[in-house]
């Protein structure tokens, strides 16, 4: 399940925070603020797609996620991967290496971390 470009900036916020309740994370928007009940339908939304929950504090709720960031990212590359380079991680490396502008120094990094990896994977 994937969420909205609005929905993944309120995310973002509560990944960050950890758990907050709606005031909280209606102070991490930039000016203009969006509406308090924009924000409540956004966090609706993204409950009822299983990425957070609350606990009662009286009437007021406080949210906590439910999806860690990394899993998230990692199935939203994953389908990134499946849907537009034909489920092919080396097409994948390959347009991200030469279509990113990527440093010598940045893309030596880039080897380090694979190499690793690889060592990794063959114990």
């Amino acid at each position: 399940m994937q969420l909205s470009k609005t929905e993944e900036q309120l995310m973002q916020y509560l990944w960050k925070r950890k758990k907050a309740f709606l005031k909280d994370l209606l102070e991490d928007f930039p000016d203009p603020k969006p509406a308090t009940t924009t924000v409540a339908t956004l966090l609706k939304r993204i409950s009822d797609k299983g990425f957070i929950d609350y606990k009662l504090f009286g009437k007021s709720r406080e949210y906590y996620p439910i999806i860690k960031k990394t899993d998230y990212f990692s199935n939203h590359v994953n389908g990134l991967i499946k849907n537009f380079f034909n489920d092919s991680a080396s097409q994948f490396a390959s347009f991200f290496t030469k279509e990113t502008n990527l440093s010598t120094e940045e893309l030596e990094d880039l080897k380090k971390v694979i190499d690793s990896q690889i060592k990794k994977q063959q114990k």
